[in-house]
């Protein structure tokens, strides 16, 4: 028997992004039950997790999608129905006119974006992005509100009059953390543009939140959307991404080599720069099935992958026995920002995904080829 992956995946082709069914199911109905209680509505962003195969499940329990351009609009609007809200940095002429047919909601960056295509949304709730410029994280890459930040409008460049063509604000400062940053967040934004949301319709708090999570409030999540409803008569939307799929995945891979340079190395049939990017742009160390920290158990290896990027590294590892050809892995937390970010870099095959249904059957959903590296190319 395999200790370092679940037995149901042991049959598999590899490497696999797998979808637990169950997991899955058990993030939604968290969020269903915090959307009741807070009268909230909850929102897919497509921007973490975009398996449309599994779109029907999970729109029993959430209100829609969010989108960060025309392309995850439109299949937001194809595959899972309820709202559309799309918020982009920047739009082309050409994006708004099909925008403005498909999605609920348009989300503007800047006033000058809001007055070019305010006539071009009359049928959507137009909405402006806030910078509330109070920063609650440390990595500069995934903070909204760094200084020279380019993402929304700070309170010295907002213009009242702007009021008149828009039905909500949308704030998204967050990167998996938890209700008390939101909390701090939300003083920090009402405090500035809190007199204007009279005039408004709603009030969208982005995503970031990591809701799903054993450790968050959802307590204190639940009192401050219900007090800003009370206060200020908003409907209020809260979309994250992470949330849903979140621990409700794996990347399955297999051992292909054992190399040794000063340490052993695994090499993989799956790659951090192709399959898992965020890995490297994070940096992170994804957690592994039946392993431990360097030297908590008796060997010790770094996992690598197969590209010719001398950086392509996963993590170091321990194991309870020494590694080899044929072992069959299981790196977990694997849903989110995986699928939606990989690449064929090297020309490294796409992993299959698959779905663990709740029954203990995998099904294979997709399966990639050559014919899809090659038309990515010219």
């Amino acid at each position: 028997m395999n200790r370092l992956c679940k037995p149901e995946l042991n049959d598999i082709n590899t490497p696999a992004y797998v979808v637990d069914e169950e997991d899955l199911i058990r993030n939604l109905e968290i969020l269903k039950e915090l959307k009741e209680g807070a009268g909230a509505k909850i929102l897919l962003a497509q921007k973490a997790f975009s398996m449309f195969s599994l779109y029907p499940l999970i729109m029993k329990y959430l209100d829609g999608t969010t989108a960060s351009g025309l392309y995850e609009a439109r299949l937001g609007r194809e595959e899972a129905g309820g709202e559309v809200h799309v918020y982009s940095p920047a739009y082309k002429d050409d994006e708004i006119r099909e925008l403005a047919g498909i999605a609920d909601h348009i989300i503007f960056n800047s006033g000058s974006q809001l007055i070019k295509f305010k006539d071009s949304c009359m049928d959507a709730s137009p909405g402006l992005r806030i910078n509330p410029q109070y920063s609650t994280q440390d990595t500069p890459i995934y903070d909204p509100c760094a200084p020279g930040s380019r993402l929304g409008v700070t309170y010295d460049n907002f213009d009242e009059a702007w009021l008149e063509y828009i039905d909500g604000f949308h704030i998204h400062t967050l990167c998996e953390q938890n209700a008390e940053d939101l909390k701090a967040t939300l003083m920090a934004f009402l405090g500035r543009f809190g007199k204007y949301l009279g005039r408004l319709k709603w009030l969208n708090l982005g995503g970031g939140h990591h809701i799903t999570r054993s450790d968050y409030n959802r307590t204190l999540l639940t009192e401050l959307v219900l007090d800003i409803k009370k206060e200020y008569g908003l409907e209020v939307y809260l979309e994250p991404g992470e949330a849903v799929a979140l621990n409700a995945g794996y990347l399955v891979c297999e051992v292909m080599d054992i190399v040794n340079n000063d340490l052993d190395t695994a090499i993989l049939d799956t790659s951090a720069a192709c399959h898992m990017p965020d890995v490297l742009e994070m940096p992170y160390r994804p957690p592994l099935y039946g392993s431990g920290y360097p030297s908590d158990k008796a060997y010790t290896y770094r996992l690598a992958g197969r590209t010719c990027l001398a950086g392509d590294v996963i993590g170091d590892y321990s194991f309870d026995e020494p590694l080899k050809a044929g072992d069959r892995l299981c790196f977990t937390d694997m849903a989110i920002y995986s699928m939606v970010k990989n690449n064929t870099f090297n020309g490294m095959p796409l992993p299959d995904i698959c779905i663990l249904r709740r029954d203990g059957q995998v099904d294979v959903v997709r399966s990639f080829c050559y014919d899809d590296f090659k038309g990515r190319l010219s």
